[in-house]
Parts: structure tokens; C-alpha cells; sequence
């Protein structure tokens, strides 16, 4: 089976109501995770999907809650003091922001073959993990 994370940026689009055309594709990868290729988040992106959605969209916050709820059926990495030292270290290494390292060290941590993200090169392979922007073309 193949494990990809999720970055936060793929989740709010879908809510996205301001760009409809990346609305419609995040929504279609994430139909696309079958039974052999799982999604994976962390619990950084369960928050900054809450931030972003709530404070940015301006979506109904029991809304975002129920659809963290949802996000229950992929696999959850939930961020401890090791990964944080490891995002700390992969961020220096590879002049990354702390925030895109920590995804990458939970995407590994996870044994992800890929990140599904707009915010890193797109074919960029960090720690074993292979960036991917799925919705760059849009």
C-alpha cells in the first residue's frame, strides 16, 4: 500500500468556495486514496485546517469540527517532542521553514512515499519522502 500525507493546503481547498477549480481537483484526490494508496495527516494539519478554514474561509466552526471528525479515516500522526527535535534538524539541513519540515518528518515517521503539497519543490525528495504538488498544472 502506498501512504501519502496530506498537507494542509489540500484540505482547505476543498473548502475553498473562492477557487473552484482547485476546489474540484483536492476534492478528487481525495476520492482518489483507495485501498492502495492511504492518506495520512497529523495532528498540525487537523490545526491548521481548523485556523485556516475557520479564520480565513470563514466557515462555521461545528462545521470544520464534524469534518475533522471525518478525517478520522486516515491515518493520524500525532506530533511529539521527537518529531518536533527531527523537524528542527530537517528544517536547518534543508532550509526549509520549521512548519514544512514538521510535515516532512511526519510523513516520514508515517514510512509515506509521498507528500501531497503545494509548499515545497515539486520532485523534491527530503528524508526519503518525495514532494509532490498535485494541483500545480490547475
Amino acid at each position: 500500500m502506498s501512504k501519502i500525507f496530506l498537507d494542509t493546503n489540500i484540505l482547505v481547498y476543498c473548502m475553498d468556495e473562492f477557487d473552484k477549480k482547485k476546489q474540484t481537483a483536492c476534492r478528487a484526490l481525495l476520492k482518489s486514496l483507495t485501498n492502495d494508496m492511504a492518506g495520512v495527516i497529523s495532528t498540525q494539519v487537523m490545526q491548521e485546517f481548523y485556523v485556516a478554514t475557520t479564520t480565513k474561509l470563514g466557515a462555521d466552526p461545528l462545521l470544520i469540527k464534524d469534518i475533522l471528525h471525518s478525517l478520522k479515516q486516515f491515518e493520524i500522526v500525532m506530533i511529539s517532542p521527537e518529531i518536533i527535535y527531527d523537524a528542527i534538524d530537517c528544517g536547518i539541513l534543508n532550509r526549509i521553514s520549521f512548519w514544512n519540515s514538521l510535515i516532512v518528518v511526519a510523513a516520514e515517521s508515517a514510512c509515506c512515499e509521498k507528500v501531497w503539497t503545494e509548499d515545497l519543490n515539486n520532485g523534491q525528495i527530503i528524508r526519503g519522502v518525495k514532494v509532490e504538488n498535485p494541483i500545480q498544472s490547475i
